[in-house]
């Protein structure tokens, strides 16, 4: 591991390191969720719980396998967070919930990992709930952008075509939304939001139809 990414294991410096741009990443979440009717919520790959502030009025529950980061957040934000391994079938605790956040996570796991973990969290969306996902893209044109996806901690950021198919495997796309983080003018990163239910079970596919004669 190389020693950005163990600093960045300390919750406190990753928080500091986060700042910047925090507010930039849920840009478009805030801009397509109604937070304040939000019942129940799980915050998949929650970190220090930089998220759960947004959540006063609704049940709450933050899941990370970095112990630390679970410590701090409970500390700081009196809420319930859990320390988990989400990768793994008994990762995810079974609940229904009517918000689903997924924030920077995905990008650190192969596909079949990425796969496995949007299936068990689409069995747990009520039927009137969304799964959110704000992901780092991996732009097709050299620049700032791509160099810093090739160089996050994260080791798959994916073009938006390769978003579009593990998503939809899922689950059905309802916004699918590119959208840029700045600094001093340039853009620095390329990042894509994601909303997303149950796929309706009983839709069916009879192809072209014709009226009577």
């Amino acid at each position: 591991m190389k020693i950005k990414d163990l600093l960045l294991e300390q919750p406190l410096l990753f928080s500091l390191y986060q700042l910047p741009f925090a507010r930039q990443k849920l840009r478009q979440l805030l801009k397509h969720a109604d937070l304040e009717h939000v019942r129940s919520v799980l915050d998949v790959g929650c970190g220090p719980g930089t998220n759960a502030p947004q959540f006063t009025g609704a049940q709450y529950l933050g899941i990370d396998m970095n112990r630390n980061y679970i410590e701090l957040a409970r500390n700081r934000y009196k809420k319930n967070f859990l320390v988990a391994d989400v990768t793994s079938p008994q990762g995810i605790p079974a609940g229904m919930y009517d918000f689903i956040l997924v924030n920077s996570f995905l990008h650190h796991l192969d596909a079949p990992s990425t796969l496995g973990i949007l299936s068990r969290l689409s069995e747990l969306l009520t039927a009137d709930g969304h799964l959110h996902s704000v992901e780092l893209v991996l732009p097709e044109k050299a620049g700032i952008a791509r160099w810093l996806a090739l160089h996050d901690r994260g080791k798959f950021p994916r073009s938006l075509s390769s978003w579009r198919e593990l998503f939809e495997d899922k689950l059905q796309t309802v916004i699918f939304e590119p959208f840029p983080i700045r600094h001093v003018g340039l853009t620095i990163l390329e990042l894509l939001y994601y909303k997303g239910r149950k796929k309706n079970e009983f839709t069916f596919d009879f192809g072209p139809c014709s009226a009577p004669q």
